[in-house]
């Protein structure tokens, strides 16, 4: 997931690691926030396998500034990300959001519709938080109203993306099923 985030904003614009820590913060902070420990080893990866580069440029101050840029190779990776999402990708709520996030950086919408229809089929499997066995269990099946509210919270949700699902692949010309 951070890996796609940091292809991601930088893909835009090249950030300074500051800013792009901020983007991050934002985008996914309040769910997993991000170290310095994890941002800058996770930069030097990327640096290393050739996605980013690293350019160093005054600062305001007396030290100089790191200025991270996407190369083309990373550009390419992100695309390729975007296209092939691996399976938590399209399971996991956090990283489906952060996907979500850089799909516009796929400029075929095919392509978007496709990712967009592998999370249509996801949602439409039976799922709950709870199991009597292999049957999920239903909101409407608790007393407990911390467990009832749950799962209803979960469903209004899942209903809202749904209906998002549907009308944006209708909007890039796409039908919902194959």
């Amino acid at each position: 997931m951070l890996k796609l985030a940091i292809l991601g904003f930088l893909y835009d614009r090249p950030l300074h690691g500051y800013e792009l820590r901020r983007h991050l913060s934002a985008l996914t902070g309040h769910v997993r926030p991000i170290s310095d420990g994890t941002l800058y080893p996770a930069i030097k990866r990327l640096e290393t396998a050739g996605l980013l580069v690293r350019e160093t440029e005054p600062g305001t101050a007396a030290a100089p500034r790191h200025t991270l840029h996407l190369t083309e190779a990373g550009r390419t990776a992100l695309r390729d990300r975007l296209r092939e999402p691996e399976p938590l990708d399209i399971s996991d709520e956090n990283r489906w959001f952060t996907l979500l996030a850089f799909l516009r950086h796929l400029a075929d919408p095919a392509a978007q519709a496709a990712v967009l229809r592998r999370r249509l089929a996801f949602l439409a499997e039976p799922a709950s938080f709870f199991y009597e066995g292999e049957r999920p269990l239903g909101a409407e099946e608790f007393a407990d109203p911390f467990r009832r509210g749950l799962l209803l919270v979960a469903r209004a949700t899942s209903e809202a993306e749904l209906g998002w699902l549907h009308a944006t692949l209708a909007e890039l010309g796409e039908p919902a099923a194959e």
